[in-house]
């Protein structure tokens, strides 16, 4: 099963020449790179679902925080950290 996962947008960028818009988003203290093609209203400060790193809608950050709140309980956040073949 996939899961859409709530992360705060930090940071804007530009890449491939400007025409694709990224972001590093915060996952609970965990960043990653996402695509923000599909959402392009999308501005610093936002939680945004992400999926398979696009992000797919913005969403409100008490819903967001309740998340967060959820996989830190069952001990999932560490699942998005990066693994050891990542860094």
């Amino acid at each position: 099963m996939c899961l859409a996962i709530p992360g705060k947008v930090e940071e804007i960028n530009m890449i491939m020449d400007g025409t694709v818009r990224m972001a590093e988003v915060n996952f609970g203290g965990i960043l990653k790179t996402v695509s923000l093609e599909m959402l392009p209203e999308a501005v610093v400060g936002d939680y945004v679902l992400v999926h398979v790193g696009f992000a797919i809608g913005i969403v409100d950050p008490a819903e967001a925080e309740r998340v967060f709140g959820y996989l830190a309980e069952i001990g999932e956040l560490e699942e998005l950290a990066p693994g050891e073949e990542e860094k």
